[in-house]
């Protein structure tokens, strides 16, 4: 099992950046995949972006792609998201996972160990 928390989420103007952490307990950090998912009042948790364990490999949901980064340093256990060019509708509680590699990268069930999430509100 991993812990996990999230921090870096805030208040920010339309057009804005942030960059949320991702902090992970436990070894063997660099063997999982790890992905952001977030989720919005009244609506379903939907995925955000994912990453492999060695970070050779990407993936995005249509709606950020071109304006959300994934990174992740294994030597820190540490995950990112960096945010550019923001819209009010990105505005959700953010939440980092461990991926189980039973579901793929892109479905909430493929996820476990989930942190308590980091507010983002874009206003506009």
């Amino acid at each position: 099992q991993v812990q996990l928390v999230e921090s870096g989420g805030g208040l920010v103007q339309a057009g804005g950046s942030l960059r949320l952490s991702c902090a992970a307990s436990g070894r063997a950090f660099s063997n999982y995949g790890m992905g952001w998912f977030r989720q919005a009042p009244g609506k379903e948790r939907e995925f955000v972006a994912a990453i492999s364990g060695n970070g050779g490999n990407t993936y995005y949901a249509d709606s950020v792609k071109g304006r959300f980064t994934i990174s992740r340093d294994n030597a820190k256990n540490m995950v990112y998201l960096q945010m550019n060019n923001l819209k009010p509708e990105d505005t959700g509680v953010y939440y980092c996972a461990r991926n189980t590699y039973l579901a793929g990268y892109y479905s909430y069930s493929g996820y476990a160990d989930w942190g308590q999430g980091t507010q983002v509100t874009v206003s506009s």
